[in-house]
């Protein structure tokens, strides 16, 4: 009893210490925000119940109130018409692709597995 006693407090100790670096680990791959005027702020915050969506740069709104108004799941390409950008030129049509991947990053759009973007359940 008391050999399982030993190697269970040795066991505590062993999970303690992986718990402390898996803890780091996630601290240091968290987005690190960037410098505005001395604050430091997330041009994109993650969503959540408490932050609002007019915290969002209004190009950023405009892009989440197309996919609102959509159908369905919109392609970059169907956004990009919407909001008037040139979507015959892949150059000016990649920047808003980027976008809505970040936006879906941040948990304010989910990506269908076919590379649609849609709301949030």
């Amino acid at each position: 009893m008391r050999a399982e006693r030993d190697e269970l407090a040795v066991a505590e100790r062993v999970l303690e210490r992986v718990s402390e670096q898996l803890a780091d680990e996630r601290a240091s791959a968290a987005p690190v925000p960037g410098q505005v005027g001395g604050r430091a702020v997330m041009l994109i915050p993650h969503h959540a119940p408490d932050v609002e969506e007019t915290v969002l740069p209004p190009e950023y709104q405009r892009i989440l109130a197309v996919v609102r108004q959509a159908a369905g799941p919109v392609m970059a390409r169907q956004v990009g018409e919407t909001l008037g950008v040139d979507i015959s030129v892949r150059s000016k049509l990649e920047p808003l692709r980027g976008k809505l991947v970040r936006l879906t990053d941040r948990g304010r759009l989910r990506k269908t597995p076919d590379g649609r973007f849609t709301t949030r359940l």
